[in-house]
């Protein structure tokens, strides 16, 4: 309770701190290049040198390919039939098929699910969702606007961030144990993810462009934030018999509201851009309500 508590009035901090300028408007993306660049490798390295590999390490990280492939099918399904303009089909495959399983999927684990469910949240948000992010989001991306992007261009992207950069190390170093300074280190400079994601997400927290998106934002946040973690709750659970705190996060990880990085690259090939940012506004806001359902629902899987 302690954790959410934090969570929640950090989030009211971005708000209000946006709502009365008293922060210059770029410190988003101040908060997120340290978020990327220092706390999240710093998480990943502690957390994931922890990690015991087993079989669950595939459905963790296939949780977000399976997500955003029936997102895809979905939203060209729907679009189709409702004659919705091309690029709001784009940006409805981006939002609703990629969860913010990183700033707010994070610090939402270690609320619910303590310190110990960081690094299946880290594989699953590594693994999947940034590489699905990284692959897939951008190829829809560009077939929706211009045109699909180069391979290596893709690999770049993936070789070249600094938290996937980190996992590969962490994966490496599993054998050999952390000096106790290290582990202290790493471990109070990943706290610092937590408070500041929340408050870099509260800060970027827009509200208008309602009139005229009701149905198309009812439709993709009740996929994402409804529909999707019951397509694959279905599958993982009564389907494959999967159980545990490792199948628990990753399908807790599932429910996530839309991922702001998605947005971003909605925004960045004009594919309905104040709609992309509408999904995540109010994604965020009604997923703290949501995201406890499922949690609570969860708890004997």
């Amino acid at each position: 309770m302690n954790n959410l508590i934090l969570l929640v009035l950090c989030f009211v901090a971005g708000v209000l701190l946006h709502r009365y300028k008293r922060m210059p408007i770029n410190t988003p993306a101040v908060l997120n290049s340290y978020i990327i660049y220092v706390s999240l490798p710093s998480l990943t390295l502690l957390y994931v040198h922890e990690l015991k590999l087993g079989g669950d390490i595939g459905l963790m990280a296939g949780m977000a390919w399976l997500l955003f492939s029936l997102s895809a099918g979905f939203f060209y399904s729907v679009g189709r039939w409702l004659k919705w303009p091309r690029r709001t089909v784009g940006a409805l495959i981006l939002t609703g098929g990629l969860g913010n399983t990183s700033y707010l999927g994070l610090p939402m684990i270690e609320a619910y699910y303590g310190h110990q469910g960081l690094a299946t949240g880290i594989i699953v948000d590594q693994l999947g969702s940034f590489l699905v992010l990284a692959t897939l989001g951008i190829l829809v991306a560009g077939i929706y606007s211009e045109g699909p992007p180069t391979v290596g261009a893709m690999l770049k992207r993936i070789t070249l961030f600094p938290p996937f950069i980190a996992l590969v190390i962490a994966l490496l170093l599993i054998p050999l144990a952390y000096p106790e300074w290290l582990s202290v280190v790493l471990k109070r400079m990943g706290d610092t993810l937590a408070p500041l994601a929340l408050l870099s997400v509260g800060f970027q927290l827009r509200l208008g462009h309602l009139a005229g998106n009701g149905l198309k934002l009812a439709v993709g946040l009740g996929f994402k934030l409804l529909l999707a973690p019951l397509l694959l709750f279905i599958l993982y659970v009564p389907v494959l018999g999967a159980h545990g705190q490792a199948i628990q996060i990753t399908l807790f990880e599932s429910a996530m509201p839309p991922m702001i990085t998605a947005a971003i690259l909605a925004t960045e090939h004009d594919l309905d851009p104040p709609f992309a940012t509408l999904m995540v506004a109010m994604g965020l806001m009604i997923s703290f309500v949501t995201l406890t359902i499922w949690w609570w629902l969860m708890r004997g899987v």
